[in-house]
C-alpha cells in the first residue's frame, strides 16, 4: 500500500526548520506485516525531542527513514502468530519493542531488551525485516515505530491495546511522554511520600515527571527550567517552587528551598549543563535520574569523590523503567480518575505538513506537546 510519510534524508540542516524543510512529505510503500507483525492506521503522533534529536543530528540515524515514535492508532490487519489483537482494536505504539524472551525481558525489563535495542539501532523491526519501500529503495523505521505517517507495520511487542474511549491525541502522550516521565519518577526513581524532588527540564517527559512526583506524594517539588512559560505551566500541575534555570544561584535557591538539596533530581533536558545542575541539587545521599538523550560525544565530569563520600546515586532511565503492558494501563486508569492530567501538556493539535513548523515550535521551547492528527 502506499500513503504519505514524513521522510528524514538530511539531518542537522539550519532553522528554521519552515525553511530547510528536514522533513519531506513523500508518498511511501508499505508491505504486508509479517509473523509477529501488525498492520497500523495511525491517528495521532506526538513531537517529541528524541525526534527533535534526530532532525538536528543530535541522535544520528539512518537515511532515508520514516520518523515518529509516540502514537496511537486503530489496528488494520495482523500477520501470523498474532492472536491477541484483532482488526478494530485501538492501540499505543510503543517505541521500545521487546522480545519478551533475552535475559532483560526476562527480568522485567523490556526496555532493555538487547533484540529491540539492536534493531533500533538498525532502522528495522525487531525481527530484522524493513517493511518501507519508495520507489524500490529501503526506508528505515525510526524505534521500530516510524509514527508520522498515514499506516505503519509494527512489532506485536510495540503495541499496547487501550480501550477505544480514550481520545487518539490523549492516548498517543502515553507511548513515551508518560511512560518515560511518569515511570521515572515511580519506577526508576521511586519517589517515596514526603520526599523532595526537583525536575529539570520541563517538556513533555519532564511535566510528566512533576506529574509522577506528584502522585508518589512528594511534599516538595521544584520545577526548573529556561523558560517562564513552563514554568508557569509546572505551577499549574503541582510544583510547589520554581527557579529559572538561567539565574546565577539557582542551586543555591534549590538547596534553600530544600533545607540542604533534593532527595530525587531528575534530569529532563538532555544535555549536560542540566545534568550538573541535577546533580548539584541532590542532597547527600540522594538519587540523581537522567532521561535525557544528549548527544554520543558528550560527556559529563562526574565528580568521583563525592559519590563516593556523599552516598550518592546516579541513575539511568530509558522508558521510565516500564512495563508498557502493566504500567500504561495503570497510568490510563490514574488519568481517568484526574490523579494524572496529561490533557494539560496537549499545546497543539498540526497536520502532517506541518510538521516542519511543529519542529520549529519545539526547538524553541515554547511548546509541550504538538500533535499530528490524521483523518
Amino acid at each position: 500500500m502506499k500513503f504519505k510519510a514524513a521522510v528524514i534524508r538530511d539531518m542537522g540542516l539550519k532553522q528554521p526548520y519552515s525553511v530547510s524543510e528536514p522533513l519531506k512529505i513523500e508518498e511511501v510503500e508499505l508491505s504486508s506485516p509479517q509473523e509477529r507483525e501488525v498492520l497500523v492506521q495511525i491517528k495521532a503522533a506526538g513531537l517529541c525531542h528524541s525526534d527533535l534529536s534526530t532532525v538536528n543530528g543530535n541522535r544520528p540515524r539512518q537515511t532515508p527513514m520514516v520518523l515518529g515514535h509516540e502514537a496511537a492508532g486503530i489496528v488494520m490487519e495482523c500477520g501470523s502468530g498474532v492472536t491477541d489483537l484483532s482488526q478494530g482494536d485501538h492501540v499505543v505504539l510503543v517505541f521500545a519493542p521487546s522480545c519478551g524472551e533475552c535475559i532483560s525481558c526476562i527480568e522485567g525489563h523490556p526496555g532493555r531488551c538487547e533484540p529491540g535495542q539492536k534493531a533500533n539501532a538498525d532502522g528495522t523491526l525487531l525481527g530484522g525485516g524493513i517493511r518501507l519501500s519508495q520507489n524500490g529503495e529501503k526506508v528505515y523505521h525510526h524505534v521500530g515505530v516510524s509514527a508520522f505517517a498515514e499506516y505503519c507495520v509494527v512489532n506485536r511487542g510495540s503495541l499496547v491495546k487501550i480501550d477505544k474511549e480514550l481520545p487518539f491525541d490523549e492516548a498517543a502522550l502515553f507511548g513515551c511522554a508518560v511512560l518515560t516521565g511518569v515511570g521515572a519518577a515511580l519506577n526508576t526513581g521511586e519517589v517515596f511520600p514526603g520526599a523532595k524532588v526537583a525536575v529539570v527540564g520541563l517538556g513533555g517527559v519532564g511535566l510528566n515527571a512533576l506529574l509522577g512526583a506528584h502522585v508518589a506524594g512528594a511534599s516538595k517539588i521544584v520545577a526548573i527550567d529556561v523558560h517562564e512559560s513552563k514554568l508557569a505551566i509546572a505551577k499549574e500541575l503541582g510544583a510547589t517552587n520554581v527557579v529559572n534555570a538561567l539565574d546565577e544561584d539557582a542551586v543555591e535557591r534549590v538547596k534553600e528551598m530544600t533545607e540542604g538539596g533534593v532527595d530525587f533530581g531528575f534530569e529532563m533536558a538532555g544535555s549536560v549543563e542540566a545534568m550538573e545542575l541535577a546533580y548539584r541539587v541532590t542532597r547527600r545521599g540522594g538519587t540523581t535520574v537522567t532521561a535525557g538523550l544528549p548527544h554520543p560525544e558528550k560527556r559529563w565530569a562526574l565528580q568521583h569523590v563525592h559519590l563516593t563520600a556523599e552516598e550518592r546515586t546516579v541513575k539511568g532511565s530509558y522508558v521510565g523503567s516500564c512495563v508498557p503492558p502493566r504500567d500504561m494501563p495503570r497510568y490510563i486508569e490514574l488519568y481517568r480518575k484526574g490523579v494524572l492530567p496529561v490533557n494539560k501538556l496537549l499545546s497543539d493539535h498540526l497536520e502532517l505538513e506541518q510538521i516542519n513548523e511543529g519542529f520549529d515550535k519545539l526547538a524553541s521551547g515554547q511548546t509541550v506537546r504538538q500533535l499530528i492528527m490524521f483523518e
